[in-house]
């Protein structure tokens, strides 16, 4: 039995057309019959029924094709196993990395990582925090990297570090020795507040804000580089982990803004993962290491 007979067929069961499979895997449609018949005649079976142009699957055919599948899939998996193997890796590790933390240490901490263990494939998934739990649980990736703590009974959450939480406005090209530095009651009062671009502290955030500028106006942005983009503009302010923003600020595109009514909340970074093995207590005591 040939694998590309397999192939033919499980194309040829999805699209229900042999010329749509033809163009579909690049081959002729007289190749794609062939294809057909011979796994008809190894199997035994009629796997589907001629109808004009069209074809349609049999019972039998149906039955077969959730087992043509699996046998695809168990070869393409010794594939890359054995690819992974030749490439000089020994092991793969899949994290789930939100989008903010992505934009924090981690690039410097995996960097090192992969430098001391060059025997780990690496696979990064962007993930939001919200879906991270989920992802862990249904083991697509081995560690979730995620601002939200879970409190799924089968999922391990463990805090990994934590950020100070910064006001930030745009650099107002103001003299830095003369000119008296920006307050807090200056910049809410005369800005929107870009919130939202966190989901950890931004809802009891809010209220804080409100109760000291009610009249305050504010726009809601769900990524932190797209926030960060509209401050450099000009387009309002925020409240972000220090991590994020620590280089707009070394670079003078952006202004930290002292904090005198508003106590700063705290940004965390969890680790999530559903089991205790040894390449996830690796990745982990070696982050640990590591502190912003």
């Amino acid at each position: 039995m040939e694998l590309s007979w397999i192939r033919t067929f499980i194309t040829a069961a999805k699209t229900g057309n042999f010329r749509k499979t033809a163009e579909y895997l690049y081959i002729s449609q007289p190749t794609v019959t062939v294809h057909i018949k011979q796994l008809e005649k190894e199997l035994g079976i009629q796997l589907f029924h001629r109808d004009g142009k069209r074809v349609k699957i049999t019972e039998a055919g149906s039955r077969y094709l959730k087992h043509a599948i699996q046998l695809t899939e168990v070869y393409e998996s010794g594939m890359e196993d054995l690819k992974t193997f030749s490439q000089g890796y020994t092991t793969k590790l899949t994290l789930g990395i939100s989008p903010l933390i992505a934009d924090t240490i981690i690039p410097f901490v995996l960097k090192q990582y992969i430098k001391k263990h060059p025997e780990v494939e690496i696979t990064i998934e962007i993930v939001e925090s919200k879906d991270i739990e989920d992802a862990v649980n249904n083991e697509g990736v081995d560690i979730g990297l995620s601002c939200l703590q879970s409190f799924h009974p089968e999922i391990e959450s463990k805090l990994l570090y934590y950020d100070k939480v910064v006001l930030v406005a745009a650099q107002d090209n103001r003299d830095v020795e003369s000119a008296l530095p920006l307050s807090e009651e200056e910049v809410l009062s005369t800005n929107r507040l870009l919130t939202h671009n966190h989901p950890g502290y931004w809802n009891e955030l809010i209220e804080k804000v409100k109760f000291s500028y009610p009249g305050i106006q504010m726009m809601k942005v769900s990524q932190t580089h797209i926030t960060k983009r509209f401050i450099i503009e000009g387009l309002g302010v925020s409240f972000l982990p220090y991590s994020t923003v620590k280089r707009e600020i070394q670079e003078g595109k952006m202004v930290e803004v002292s904090m005198q009514s508003i106590s700063a909340p705290q940004a965390n970074t969890y680790a999530i993962y559903k089991f205790d093995h040894q390449k996830q207590r690796e990745f982990l005591e070696f982050m640990g290491q590591y502190h912003l």
